[in-house]
């Protein structure tokens, strides 16, 4: 069976500057477990580029393999799109980039395909500064492969073979400052009023803009007593093929205010304890950022917002001096100058 968006909507649905509504930023219809994290993402996404105004055919998007990889196809149908394999999307991107660096370049990923195929890959595109934006999708499993630990599930985090997680944990944002991300932000999915704002001051930003958003999965974060339960219902079936059941949940949200905590319940009766930083934080000392995360998280908490900003932040083509004119647009006599300029260059090297 298909799904489709029905193409209907209310004429009097709200405007931006183009003329374009909500619609022109949309995608297909999401195949995700209802109530998942990533959706809520990618209305996010929708909804700042919605706001800002943004032409859809100038954004290129692109993702590695997973859950949170998918994500793309459900926003900005109108816009250039790949889809790469597991952890290479950084790469990917840069190559896009240094090709035509007039697009607006977003890259969507999550913690297996980032922290663990892909760490390589996202250390260098820190450390290029390329200017993107990389939004990783966090839940803490491979959703795509059912459920295991990944490499950013919390130490002691039971799985849901019920055994603890006995390695550390990962920090991506923590990495990031560390390698010199230009900006690094820390969100929850059901945060919208937190998360749409961030999301816009990413794309303005020039260079790496990281954000990690913590992203519940439903079907590998629930009750394991629950009669409700993924493993429950595989359990009771009565059926002679063996069909995979993920019963409907509700997505998670949160709304709370600047300098203040919330504890959020995620789908399997653990709790998360949210901080959002106040307008008193210095954005503009990574240090500070640092050394905030690691206070937070010894007392249990989970630091959001904008953590760093670097706003004379230099990008891989201001770093390496190339051409204004992206290289898509040069000509055969630019590309190919000849032998006597290929000479000049070699004498240069003697």
């Amino acid at each position: 069976m298909s799904y489709k968006i029905p193409t209907f909507r209310h004429p009097n649905l709200p405007k931006n500057d183009l003329g374009y509504t909500t619609k022109d930023y949309e995608g297909a219809v999401s195949t995700l477990c209802a109530g998942c994290g990533h959706d809520s993402i990618s209305a996010a996404i929708i909804e700042a580029c919605f706001e800002m105004s943004i032409e859809p055919h100038r954004v290129a998007k692109l993702s590695g393999i997973g859950c949170s990889s998918k994500t793309p196809t459900y926003f900005l149908g109108n816009s250039h799109g790949f889809n790469s394999v597991h952890g290479r999307m950084p790469s990917v991107a840069t190559g896009a980039n240094m090709a035509n660096r007039n697009l607006l370049y977003i890259g969507v990923s999550g913690d297996g395909d980032t922290a663990s195929i892909g760490m390589g890959q996202f250390v260098h595109a820190v450390r290029r500064n390329v200017n993107m934006v990389y939004i990783c999708e966090n839940n803490g499993v491979y959703g795509l492969t059912k459920g295991q630990d990944s490499a950013t599930t919390d130490l002691g985090s039971t799985s849901k073979k019920g055994e603890p997680n006995p390695l550390e944990p990962i920090d991506l944002c923590s990495i990031a400052l560390q390698l010199g991300a230009t900006f690094v932000a820390n969100s929850f999915s059901g945060d919208k009023h937190q998360l749409i704002p961030i999301i816009q001051a990413a794309i303005a930003h020039r260079g790496f803009a990281f954000i990690n958003v913590i992203s519940p999965c439903v079907t590998f974060n629930n009750v394991p007593g629950s009669t409700k339960a993924y493993d429950y219902i595989r359990q009771h079936m009565a059926s002679t093929n063996t069909v995979d059941y993920v019963p409907h949940a509700e997505e998670i949200t949160t709304d709370y205010p600047e300098g203040t905590s919330e504890n959020v319940t995620m789908h399997d009766g653990s709790v998360i304890s949210l901080h959002k930083l106040d307008t008193e934080h210095d954005v503009h000392s990574r240090r500070s950022a640092l050394t905030m995360i690691k206070d937070y998280k010894a007392q249990d908490k989970v630091l959001t917002g904008i953590l760093f900003m670097d706003e004379q932040s230099k990008d891989i083509h201001e770093i390496m001096n190339t051409t204004t004119t992206p290289l898509r647009n040069l000509g055969i006599s630019e590309l190919c100058p000849g032998t006597e300029q290929l000479e000049a260059i070699n004498e240069l090297h003697r």
